[in-house]
């Protein structure tokens, strides 16, 4: 240290036997004392002297003079000595102890962090490839690491600001060859209604005892459908059935006069898809075991529905992106198929 050894230098000037093992406030208190004793006739100072001398210095309890003070201040001047004189290989207590830790484990690619199974499926999809429509479709039915008949679904990120009323898309879909799922239709309607509607395949049909099995909660249906002069009797339960999305809407198509003909639709497949915060089209078009031929169908109505919504303000790019997975699969990227 470039202060310290030129401290030590004039304290071995004056007779001063100091070490560099004493601190630098002790090496100036030394020199201090000694210059101002240089006129006596006393014998020179001895190093226990010295050392005895800069012990005695008063210090606070608290503040500049305090013990904690004292010892910062050293440590930093300390510091800025070593930095002057550029010397940078001794390490610090703090250094040191960092050092002893090592390096941070680099984090493993996503792809290692998953599944065996989903590794082995993830090596046929090429990662920068845009697929064709029907390509993407076959790979999908192969890239299922699931053991169940998992969903093959459609991702479509669309250039719209769902904030804009216009551009909030939402709209339904009859898939040709269905969802592949059971799907269970209640139907909230008058009486005279009722009979057309267990025809028509409504697992729960009813006016006042169905009111009343929403008063207790119990939900064992997928898709609620109401005629519009029953539709101020569902108010009071829009807290239990807006959050689940099972509340009826005129543009899902839930809310008809011939409850019958909806019951039938949904039923056959008829599917509600709407665009979320993000812009992004989220839709189920079938199970793996359809197989790629149905499976393009029901894409190619999804699609068809999904052109017919573009809104008249858009100037840009409609759909900016496509992919293809199943439920647990990995993500395949599809060439723009609207126009």
């Amino acid at each position: 240290m470039a202060k310290k050894a030129e401290l030590l230098v004039e304290a071995k000037a004056l007779n001063l036997d100091v070490t560099d093992k004493n601190t630098i406030s002790q090496i100036e208190i030394a020199i201090a004392n000694a210059k101002s004793d240089a006129s006596d006739a006393a014998a020179p100072v001895v190093a226990a002297e010295t050392v005895e001398v800069a012990e005695e210095v008063k210090t606070a309890k608290a503040g500049k003079r305090s013990e904690k003070s004292l010892a910062e201040a050293e440590a930093k001047a300390e510091k800025e000595a070593r930095k002057e004189a550029g010397d940078t290989s001794p390490l610090s207590e703090g250094a040191e102890a960092n050092n002893k830790k090592g390096p941070r484990p680099v984090a493993r690619p996503r792809i290692e962090r998953r599944g065996k199974a989903y590794q082995k499926v993830a090596t046929l999809v090429e990662k920068d490839t845009v697929y064709s429509l029907v390509d993407a479709l076959e790979l999908a039915t192969k890239t299922n690491p699931a053991k169940f008949d998992a969903s093959v679904e459609i991702h479509v990120k669309l250039g719209v600001d769902p904030r804009q009323a216009d551009q909030n898309i939402r709209a339904t879909v009859s898939l040709p060859n269905g969802t592949g799922k059971t799907i269970r239709v209640a139907v909230f309607a008058p009486e005279a209604d009722h009979a057309a509607a267990s025809k028509a395949g409504a697992d729960i049909v009813g006016d006042e005892t169905f009111l009343a099995q929403l008063d207790k909660e119990n939900i064992d249906f997928d898709i609620l459908i109401a005629t519009p002069a029953y539709m101020p009797r569902l108010g009071k339960y829009a807290r239990l059935l807006g959050p689940r999305g099972l509340m009826p809407n005129p543009k899902s198509g839930s809310v008809a006069v011939d409850v019958a003909k909806a019951t039938t639709e949904a039923k056959a497949g008829k599917v509600e898809y709407r665009v979320d915060k993000q812009a992004i089209v989220h839709l189920s078009i079938g199970k793996v075991s359809f197989g790629a031929a149905k499976l393009a169908e029901n894409a190619k109505a999804f699609f068809d529905s999904l052109q017919s919504q573009k809104p008249t303000s858009i100037k840009s790019a409609y759909v900016k992106s496509t992919s293809i997975s199943t439920t647990q699969g990995p993500g395949i990227k599809v060439e723009n198929v609207t126009n």
